[in-house]
């Protein structure tokens, strides 16, 4: 089992290069800090990225047992995704062609573990070896 916890984001209709600027501003932080700053960034690529990074913090504190507060973005990347050809109108009733750009942005965090829980039948098993006493 790996010891980090990934969330992704694909196609979010956003110029890639757009986004990495974005990315790049957390990348290293843990994850409270990184929510924080991209709250008050003025750029409309903030909310995708601070979104997928909460996805990958839900992710570790529900099905991986992460502490909330230990948590770091290990990784943090954006790649191309697929690039929509449209066509825009010119002078002369020509057509000029441009493309709708879109990004994958991928975080991985890492923690430390939460202690283990006891199970039902451990406690079980341990109550009544004191009743037998």
């Amino acid at each position: 089992m790996s010891d980090t916890v990934k969330a992704s984001a694909r196609n979010v209709r956003m110029s890639p290069r757009k986004v990495a600027v974005v990315a790049a501003l957390v990348r290293g932080h843990n994850v409270k800090d990184a929510v924080t700053i991209l709250s008050h960034v003025p750029r409309r690529a903030a909310t995708p990225v601070r979104k997928v990074i909460e996805s990958a913090k839900a992710n570790a504190e529900n099905n991986h047992d992460y502490q909330a507060d230990s948590l770091v973005i290990s990784h943090i990347s954006v790649t191309p995704g697929v690039r929509l050809k449209r066509y825009r109108p010119a002078a002369h009733g020509r057509a000029l062609p441009f493309e709708r750009k879109s990004s994958h942005i991928f975080v991985e965090v890492s923690g430390q573990k939460r202690a283990a829980k006891k199970t039902v039948a451990k406690a079980a098993a341990k109550t009544k070896k004191e009743e037998s006493k």
